[in-house]
């Protein structure tokens, strides 16, 4: 099983299966993106399903699928059905900035997968171009509302706040989770690329105590065996929830339960970190699959009992977060 050296089990892997994304928000990209990976860099479906296997043996038993924007990959049709057919796991589920939901969605409950993650920072159509540099805003919504009458559930929309840009909207997203049975995620802008500039930060605590002061107050959710490091709430009466995940204000490490694998075959043992472990290369050599074993257990070794990132130092980590599928 895969335990660090401060007894956190490991049990849950994101997987960033391409770096290629159709938005360029405005804290991930500069206007005109960044460079792409060659082909022969990305690993391959069948090389990500073998990794997938060997990690169901030491205990993963939940895989997040991410980006880049994962519905933009060629051939990803087919791929989620073999994954999802894999035994072993208890959850797969994907994390997708929504402009092409409207068209998996057949494929992606037919797979099995029930839980989706839409990244969206505004509800308003001018707003969400000056985010994202495209105005996909009604595409992105339809495929929204297209899941919700399909059955998906639970339908988490990840927002980042960020003063003077959409901070505004703040209470339109806790009308949205009192409305529909959405869950909205609040997820603080962390210093990685070009999140590096702090003026952006909004504490998920000022967040918290604005809902608070105009719908009342937030009712605590227990934490499912699959869930994430979102602190779970709802209102009095509300068809949704609101989620808090405040990596910067209020670190989750102690409960850190995952891995990342990058879409160019790299292990990151945690996402503010600079530290990666090579999966891709022993793959690509013939090894066997006692070697990846071993490639894991390394990773695993390399988990920081906590994060040195704070908006007070000078350390950041210049990865970009296009490139680790947040």
């Amino acid at each position: 099983m895969l335990v660090d050296r401060f007894h956190r089990r490991i049990n849950y892997l994101r997987i960033s299966i391409t770096d290629r994304c159709n938005l360029r928000c405005i804290y991930c990209m500069p206007p005109f993106g960044e460079r792409k990976l060659r082909h022969r860099e990305i690993l391959r479906y069948e090389e990500f399903l073998r990794i997938v296997r060997i990690a169901i043996k030491l205990g993963i038993k939940k895989i997040r699928l991410t980006g880049g924007e994962p519905l933009v990959r060629k051939g990803i049709q087919g791929f989620i059905p073999m994954l999802t057919a894999i035994n072993g796991l208890d959850d797969v589920s994907l994390t997708t900035n929504g402009v092409y939901l409207n068209d998996h969605l057949d494929m992606l409950k037919a797979s099995g997968i029930k839980r989706i993650n839409v990244s969206i920072d505004s509800l308003n159509r001018t707003k969400f171009k000056r985010i994202t540099r495209f105005d996909y805003f009604t595409k992105v919504w339809e495929g929204i509302e297209k899941a919700r009458d399909m059955g998906f559930y639970p339908i988490k929309l990840n927002v980042v706040m960020m003063k003077g840009m959409n901070d505004d909207e703040i209470l339109n997203f806790g009308s949205l989770a009192i409305e529909q049975p959405y869950y909205i995620r609040f997820i603080e802008c962390m210093p990685v690329g070009l999140q590096a500039n702090s003026l952006a930060f909004i504490p998920n605590s000022e967040i918290e105590r604005s809902l608070v002061n105009r719908f009342g107050p937030l009712i605590p959710v227990s934490l499912g065996p699959n869930d994430g490091p979102a602190r779970r709430f709802r209102f009095q009466g509300g068809k949704g929830e609101i989620g808090f995940i405040s990596p910067i204000s209020n670190p989750f490490c102690q409960d850190c339960n995952r891995l990342r694998l990058t879409a160019n075959g790299m292990l990151l043992p945690c996402l503010l970190s600079g530290a990666e472990i090579d999966i891709k290369g022993p793959l690509r050599r013939g090894c066997l699959d006692e070697e990846l074993t071993e490639v894991f257990l390394r990773a695993v070794n390399l988990k920081p009992k906590c994060h040195a990132l704070d908006l007070d130092n000078h350390q950041r980590v210049y990865r970009k977060m296009c490139s680790i599928g947040g």
